[in-house]
């Protein structure tokens, strides 16, 4: 799966600002592409993360950190499902963050983050994450409001230094932080929210309150665009995603993902010399045994 040059055209370069909505258009699948060719470019693309997930489990040196963020609807748990479905579940986990329980507004807003890191040799993903505490409560003052915090620019400011540092310092401890954010337009997300409520099968997806959310849409570009300007660094870039056609959006995650690990360049560690005495006493016996 080589695709570097669709990749960067989809890095926010730090130190550029950026505009979702001029720069960036959510149903590009680029020229080269189509459904039936990325469908087999995603299967190769599977067998391959499967196989550098194996070489960063068995090395447990380093952890990948993937953080995915969206709008509702723009296909952040069908991500997850197909381009993670070779990955051995021992090797990865997913954590899924939602509004947070009275325990969690009891410690600062990482903490919940912290706690469920990837450990070395993981892969970790997060289903939202640290970065809902600079989106939805900028659009939700009143959630900080309702915690005695005061909403002023400087917060914004303070967080995205704290979340820059936070990342810093786990990708200087051996942790590399992967960042998505799902391009899904306006009316793709119209689409399908109808399709939730139609289909039957999807009726359990579907949340009442994710359309008064829509309705904040233009606010949510705001804070989205801001905290993308502010926090893609050289250390963690944030990719933007097309996420209007679901399988171009699959294919590209992957191949960041792909190339995320190639770079890492995990190997097998190596076996001392004793090891492999052993290894070829235990052979001698399994062979000399009698069925």
């Amino acid at each position: 799966m080589e695709l570097d040059d669709t990749f960067k055209h989809l890095i926010v370069r730090p130190g550029k600002r950026i505009s979702l909505r001029k720069d960036f258009d959510p149903s590009w699948t680029a020229d080269s592409h189509d459904k039936k060719s990325a469908g087999a470019m995603l299967a190769d693309g599977i067998e391959k993360l499967a196989e550098y997930q194996d070489k960063l489990y068995a090395q447990n040196c380093n952890a990948l950190l993937i953080v995915i963020q969206a709008m509702d609807a723009a296909g952040k748990d069908g991500v997850i499902k197909h381009v993670m479905s070779g990955i051995n579940p021992q090797g990865c986990q997913v954590v899924s963050f939602k509004s947070p329980s009275s325990e969690e507004l009891d410690h600062d807003y990482l903490w919940r983050c912290e706690k469920v890191l990837p450990a070395l040799g993981q892969i970790g993903i997060f289903n939202r994450s640290y970065y809902e505490e600079v989106l939805v409560t900028r659009v939700h003052p009143e959630y900080l409001a309702a915690r005695g915090i005061e909403v002023t620019k400087h917060l914004w400011k303070q967080r995205f230094e704290q979340i820059n540092h936070f990342e810093k310092y786990l990708t200087e401890n051996g942790t590399t932080v992967l960042k998505f954010f799902l391009n899904v337009s306006r009316k793709e997300q119209k689409k399908r929210f109808l399709e939730r409520i139609d289909r039957e099968e999807k009726n359990w997806k579907f949340n009442a309150a994710d359309v008064q959310e829509r309705g904040h849409w233009e606010e949510y570009m705001d804070a989205y665009e801001d905290c993308i300007n502010h926090t893609s660094t050289n250390w963690a870039p944030w990719h933007i995603i097309p996420a209007d056609a679901k399988w171009f959006t699959r294919l590209c995650v992957a191949g960041v993902i792909y190339q995320t690990l190639r770079d890492m360049n995990p190997t097998y560690p190596e076996v001392s010399k004793e090891h492999l005495l052993q290894l070829q006493a235990a052979k001698k016996i399994l062979l000399a045994e009698k069925e």
